[in-house]
């Protein structure tokens, strides 16, 4: 892999990882309006962190990295409704509830980064 890729930002791997677990869980899931609603929350994080990287720009990217912190939020939120409508199990909703919160405090730290490396 080249060095400069987003392939090894430890943000977009730690996505792609909460979006696979998401499909995981729901796989089996038959509510299938909810369960896409809820993958392409999870996918848009990582593809998100993705093209702002290729975009070749700090405010670009911090732009998406922005809109990739939305979808954590919007994550966040329909694992709470899944939890509260029992499409999925309280340990699992409260574990993608934390993990939520983690990615987006780590894509919030590269913003700040970003932002004091191009200041």
């Amino acid at each position: 892999m080249n060095d400069d890729t987003f392939e090894n930002l430890e943000v977009w791997r730690d996505a792609i990882e909460l979006a696979a677990r998401v499909y995981e869980l729901f796989r089996a899931c038959r509510d299938f309006e909810f369960r896409g609603q809820i993958q392409s929350a999870a996918v848009s994080i990582s593809n998100n962190i993705a093209e702002g990287y290729e975009r070749d720009s700090n405010v670009e990217f911090i732009r998406f990295l922005f809109i990739a912190k939305g979808s954590c939020g919007e994550l966040r939120s329909q694992s709470y409704l899944a939890k509260r409508v029992k499409l999925l199990a309280e340990d699992d909703a409260l574990a993608l509830v934390a993990d939520t919160k983690r990615l987006s405090k780590r894509i919030m730290k590269l913003i700040e980064a970003r932002r004091a490396k191009f200041a």
